[in-house]
């Protein structure tokens, strides 16, 4: 069985490394080399690598970053490629996924390539999907709050600061984020957006709906009891009743 192998780092010298390694092993090919983050993006949706040797101390878009901006059901595996990150080495092990510490010499890649092979061979695509998203969701709870949100749309690549996000609301399988006179529609469910916003000052207050509070001008009563939520730029959002009290009670920290 060979190998199509993907190297992705922002330092020539450790892909220039890496690529030598790789070429002691028989059955590993190396299709494709990048250089950051978005062209990682890219060329993981493209589909064509057995595995991928990630670096995640990469500026702009970490290797992290690379992961949430993919399709976890499409994903490659993952080795997971890092330099003295106490933290990260240990959510690996706990998900038993992958990692190479730098710096790292051959003997270390080729136990790593054995296990990679094995895992290849044993471990069914929604298994590995499982290991991936829960070591996202332990990742984002000890990483600090997000100032910016990778989009993708209509083929670009780009990023959203929080607080210039409105409202988000929920289409289908889809959301969509309301910023200004801009919206960008993203893959991702209500619980997920909700769990990545709420340290920033964002509150759920319908099943289908998140607002910024710092764009929430009022609260006012609405027809057989219900309430609306009414933004800085005149949107009114119906407030869901099991939401109510807890927006009520943060409506303090509005200006």
């Amino acid at each position: 069985m060979n190998i199509r192998a993907m190297i992705v780092d922002d330092e020539p010298l450790a892909r220039e490394k890496l690529r030598r390694y790789l070429a002691d092993e028989k059955d590993v090919e190396v299709i494709g080399e990048c250089s950051n983050g978005r062209e990682a993006v890219a060329a993981i949706r493209r589909r064509q690598a057995d595995v991928v040797f990630l670096d995640i101390q990469m500026p702009e878009l970490d290797g992290f970053g690379v992961v949430e901006a993919s399709d976890p059901a499409h994903l490659p595996f993952i080795v997971f490629v890092t330099a003295h990150d106490a933290y990260a080495v240990k959510a690996f092990e706990v998900h038993a996924l992958d990692y190479l510490l730098k710096p790292f010499d051959r003997e270390r890649l080729h136990d790593t390539l054995a296990r990679v092979r094995k895992s290849m061979q044993r471990s069914s695509s929604d298994r590995y999907q499982d290991q991936i998203l829960s070591l996202l969701k332990d990742l984002r709870a000890d990483r600090k709050r997000p100032d910016r949100l990778l989009i993708r749309s209509a083929g670009r690549i780009f990023f959203l600061d929080v607080e210039e996000i409105d409202w988000v609301e929920a289409e289908g399988n889809y959301l969509s984020l309301h910023a200004g006179e801009a919206t960008h529609l993203v893959r991702e469910t209500m619980s997920s957006m909700e769990e990545r916003l709420g340290p920033s000052g964002f509150v759920r207050i319908h099943r289908s709906t998140i607002v910024n509070l710092n764009r929430l001008k009022e609260l006012r009563p609405w027809f057989e009891g219900e309430s609306i939520a009414i933004l800085k730029g005149g949107k009114k959002l119906p407030v869901g009743k099991s939401y109510r009290r807890k927006l009520a009670s943060l409506t303090s920290r509005l200006s």
